[in-house]
């Protein structure tokens, strides 16, 4: 017996809630941006380190789930482990929202919870959304995910906006057990979702493969993508049974392997979430104002980033993924490096504060449209069927594990030395990360799985 549905599924429900998992990643990415100053009063909070754990405990976690769910994924179906993410996600958000009075060790467990299952969906939505979409328009439908993840960021921001009336006690909590709702809505929905038709293949199950690809295709491309990806799954079948993380790197896989790994960590350590995560606070140390009172701002920088990925879809098929990616590092590079460079050249005294603020909505402008979504989309598609899930898991780790190392040290950073000097490292970060791309990454535009996996086994 099969878990597939059987009643004919709309591709644009398929796409949208096989999408929706990016609500998660963002909604969790976002909300402790305004949770945060008010925890901090709640508690009395002073001490930066232990600041820097309370948000990137999750990170942590998601180091953890996406390297297990890309495993997993392999054996078990995309669809089965999203629906494992939705429980644990709304488990650890719900268990957030209770945390006992001054609970740090109870916060920071639940928060490693979450972890788990955004790790997980940061590694099978990709995955997932690049499986079922075609060649010709899977850039656009791949960055549904990035619509979705600034979506649930920009809903955070809204989230704690509009409770930050409440005493601050509550305030947080709310903020935090509400991630639950999109969790819920998540699991109700991936419930009719089909399983990957490539996932279908590998596992012996012709005929839901079909008729999965009934549902997204056109019925005269439906029997010759059935055959290629069979091709496919025969040609990997042998090479599999013997497949470990060591294999990741050996000369047949090393190539595609490493460009979607780096464009995955470098993502993160560029520096964009020590803007989501603590843009209150950057505001409260360049103008004085206090923290709890700034949340006004990531819902600025919440819309520009829903506006950057609309424009990314409408944009995605019609220019190349290395061009987008080399343009946005250079402009991101810039808006970090600017304020460093205006402070040397006008002084510290004449420089205005603010100024930082403008920089990083230019970066998170060429950001929203650049490497956000397009990192997600390369993941999905850059590496060998044999090897998906388990390097996808990989990529997903290591992004995790810049985005941890950044909410850890970042507070640390800044009340060690200017605001400025910080961005600049991120600044140089960027620059490298445009040559990682020139260099070492691969243009995957129009083109199928199979013929991507073709061009790294040659080169």
């Amino acid at each position: 017996m099969t878990n597939q549905p059987t009643k004919k599924i709309s591709s644009g429900f398929i796409y949208f809630f096989g999408a929706f998992g990016g609500i998660l990643f963002g909604y969790d990415i976002g909300v402790m941006t305004g949770a945060l100053p008010f925890l901090q009063r709640d508690w009395h909070l002073t001490d930066a380190g232990t600041i820097g754990w309370i948000t990137s405990t999750l990170m942590l976690g998601a180091i953890v789930g996406g390297a297990m769910a890309g495993q997993l994924s392999d054996k078990l179906g995309r669809r089965r482990m999203i629906l494992a993410s939705s429980v644990i996600f709304a488990i650890g958000a719900l268990l957030a929202g209770m945390s006992p009075n001054d609970g740090v060790a109870w916060l920071l467990g639940a928060r490693f919870l979450l972890g788990l299952a955004v790790g997980a969906a940061s590694a099978l939505v990709p995955s997932y959304m690049s499986e079922m979409a075609p060649a010709r328009t899977r850039g656009r439908l791949s960055g549904l995910n990035q619509l979705m993840i600034v979506s649930g960021m920009l809903l955070s921001y809204i989230v704690d906006y509009l409770l930050q009336g409440l005493p601050h006690t509550i305030a947080w909590r709310l903020m935090l057990g509400l991630a639950a709702v999109p969790a819920i809505i998540l699991f109700l929905g991936v419930l009719r979702l089909p399983e990957s038709p490539r996932f279908l293949v590998k596992t012996d199950q012709l005929a839901d493969a079909r008729r999965v690809l009934t549902y997204i295709r056109p019925d005269h491309e439906v029997d010759s993508e059935l055959a290629d990806i069979q091709r496919t799954v025969a040609a990997e079948a042998g090479a599999e049974k013997n497949i470990t993380f060591a294999t990741l790197f050996s000369s047949k896989y090393r190539y595609l392997v490493t460009a979607g790994i780096g464009v995955a960590a470098f993502q993160q350590f560029m520096g964009a979430n020590a803007i989501f995560y603590y843009i209150p606070l950057i505001v409260e140390k360049a103008s004085g104002q206090a923290a709890a009172s700034a949340l006004i701002w990531p819902i600025v920088q919440g819309v520009i980033l829903v506006l950057g990925a609309i424009l990314y879809m409408a944009i995605a098929d019609k220019f190349k993924r290395r061009t987008l990616l080399m343009l946005g590092g250079t402009v991101m590079a810039l808006s970090f490096l600017m304020p460093a460079i205006l402070n040397m050249v006008v002084g510290a005294d004449k420089f205005p504060p603010m100024l930082i603020v403008v920089f990083l909505s230019i970066f998170v402008a060429f950001y929203s449209f650049t490497w956000a979504p397009l990192t997600w989309v390369l993941v999905g598609e850059i590496f060998p069927l044999a090897i998906r899930g388990r390097a996808s898991g990989l990529a997903s780790s290591f992004n995790w594990i810049g985005s941890f190392a950044v909410g850890l040290l970042f507070p640390i950073m800044t009340a060690a030395m200017p605001q400025a000097s910080v961005f600049a490292i991120f600044g140089v970060i960027s620059i490298i990360a445009v040559l990682f791309v020139k260099y070492a990454v691969p243009e995957t535009h129009g083109k199928s799985l199979e013929e991507i996996e073709a061009q790294g086994i040659k080169r």
